[in-house]
């Protein structure tokens, strides 16, 4: 069984909530100058103490494209970008796009030593970052630690490193002091002496096909792998979705409170500008912070996406749902008692389901506009328009069209990766010969014909020769009214072959024991999927990768608690 959308007739018109049937693409810096040409004055972006119109945007944008040309970078060149959500991080992703750069968000999490093999493996040519006096990272350092000699470079913006061959130049967007950076005065002279003439030439070369973006993956595994994006895979489903899927159907005022170096901020980002929208941000993540500016800037399509974000917004002591009157879709993945709760707070607005990943640059499937809140909360969705699903065996291959048997999820489709930057092993792994990408994620079919997750394939435990989906026991636990959060790993058993041990954190004010949490399992889900080990984590404790709790640190704390 596959799913592929079919389109309208052309003739028909769109519809709130169905896309026009055929494509609307164009280049990331292309979202930009469109946008600043229909609507110059709208803020394009709104921080708690900044705002951006979409003309000074693309001024700035401009400038940026000007410095990088007059260091020499031009189509093609691979530019890191490694800064927190600020004015600075768009203008030069904007900048790099308007030269045919390929835009290499870089993650605020990695280590030194990630840093530099991405730099290096990535072959970046020049690294954007920031030193702002007071700011929480010291970016700077990060990146001398990962790339031995760049302190001790003579010319910033003539480098020549053995740590990383391809890097030409380091560049700050804000500061003017730190060793082997280029201060942000040097290169707005350079900029100033470059003629726009320049950029214009080499806008006009960008194709949509061309590589826009390398995505790293959050480096879970022995080391990042970069994700090729093209511009048609970054834009055309964000847009199509921001215009014809959700809000108002008007310039929508969009908030995500992740960071713009990950696909699940970035994509609703880019959303917005490709529809002359609003996008509201913040450097971090501040649950009262995130609530004014909500409320300040009249917030009409939310992506919390996330529990760890969600649940501090509802816990806040300002919260108060009556003061986000415009709020119309919100975007969130959860246990069942989070979405119903949310779905209270607000029974004016279409809790979003969709699912996706950094090699589909986002989402691929997502919940209809009439679709039950029942299905929402226990599926993600069916195809978006353009791409197609399978679902297939894990042993046989064989696709599966039966509802409820679980199987590994294939994508195929325009925002589907090129592959892994130089990496053909593990490219050949994920791609097949068809251009079915192979996600590793565990679904099945509703009878609706919607996907629902299972899983990761590398989150199934095998207790006793029994299949058991790690999210299962996790959104039992969630249940009890204790537990804020919930997750599980498998640890190897003598006897079962694999054992299931959850970490929680409860509520604050209540209180449980490990043996109240399996005394809540017991008859009521399999013996085997009760957990042998319950670990208690307090906020702010759990292991992190960019937007998610990282189960990979979870394994190593648990090894750390038993040695």
């Amino acid at each position: 069984m596959s799913q592929l959308e079919e389109p309208m007739s052309p003739s028909a018109g769109p519809a709130r909530g169905t896309s026009p049937g055929w494509p609307e693409v164009t280049t990331i810096g292309g979202l930009l100058v469109r946008a600043a040409a229909a609507a110059p004055d709208r803020a394009a972006i709104v921080f708690p103490d900044r705002r951006v119109t979409y003309a000074e945007l693309l001024d700035r944008a401009r400038t940026m494209a000007r410095g990088l040309v007059g260091l020499g970078l031009g189509r093609g060149d691979h530019v890191g970008l490694l800064a927190t959500n600020g004015v600075e991080f768009v203008e030069a992703l904007f900048g790099i796009s308007l030269i045919g750069g390929v835009i290499v968000p870089l993650n605020a999490r990695h280590r030194a030593d990630e840093l530099g093999y991405i730099v290096s493996h990535g072959d970046l040519a020049a690294v954007l970052t920031t030193a702002a006096p007071g700011q929480y990272t010291d970016f700077a350092e990060l990146l001398r630690g990962g790339l031995p000699g760049l302190a001790d470079a003579p010319d910033a913006a003539g480098l020549a490193l053995d740590s990383a061959p391809a890097l030409r130049a380091a560049v700050l967007l804000s500061g003017e002091q730190a060793p082997g950076f280029l201060p942000r005065s040097r290169f707005d002279e350079i900029a100033a002496a470059t003629p726009p003439a320049a950029v214009d030439a080499l806008a006009a070369r960008v194709r949509v096909r061309d590589t826009g973006v390398i995505l790293f993956t959050s480096g879970t595994t022995a080391n990042p792998k970069g994700c090729m994006l093209s511009h048609e895979a970054m834009t055309r489903g964000p847009v199509e979705r921001a215009r014809y899927r959700l809000g108002t159907g008007d310039a929508d005022v969009s908030w995500s409170a992740g960071p713009l170096f990950h696909v699940a901020t970035l994509g609703p980002f880019l959303g917005s500008v490709g529809t002359a929208g609003t996008f509201l941000s913040d450097s971090h993540f501040d649950p009262g912070r995130a609530l004014d500016l909500l409320t300040r800037e009249g917030v009409t399509v939310a992506f919390p996406w996330f529990p760890a974000v969600m649940q501090p917004v509802l816990d806040h002591p300002d919260f108060d749902p009556a003061a986000l009157p415009a709020l119309r879709s919100l975007f969130l993945i959860g246990p069942s008692v989070l979405l119903e709760r949310v779905q209270a707070a607000f029974p004016g607005c279409e809790l979003v389901a969709a699912c996706g990943m950094t090699e589909t640059a986002g989402i691929y499937a997502i919940s209809g506009p009439d679709d039950s809140q029942e299905l929402r909360a226990t599926a993600q969705g069916a195809a978006c328009p353009g791409i197609e699903i399978r679902i297939i065996d894990m042993f046989t291959g064989e696709d599966l069209a039966d509802s409820g048997v679980p199987g590994e999820i294939l994508v195929r489709g325009y925002n589907v990766m090129e592959g892994y930057y130089k990496d053909p092993e593990k490219t050949a792994e994920t791609l097949d010969g068809q251009g079915w990408l192979h996600t590793g994620d565990l679904y099945s079919w509703t009878p609706e014909g919607h996907v629902a997750f299972h899983g990761r394939l590398k989150d199934m435990l095998k207790v006793g020769g029994e299949n058991v989906a790690a999210v299962e026991i996790e959104s039992f636990l969630a249940r009890h009214p204790a537990v804020e959060w919930a997750e599980v790993i498998g640890v190897p058993d003598p006897r079962l072959d694999e054992v299931p041990v959850a970490f929680v954190e409860l509520k604050a004010g209540q209180a449980a024991t490990a043996e109240d949490l399996i005394a809540f399992c017991r008859g009521r889900i399999a013996r085997f999927k009760i957990p042998r080990e319950i670990h208690f984590l307090g906020p702010g404790e759990w292991p992190m990768s960019a937007t998610k709790i990282n189960k990979r640190g979870l394994r190593a704390l648990l090894d750390s608690q038993t040695h």
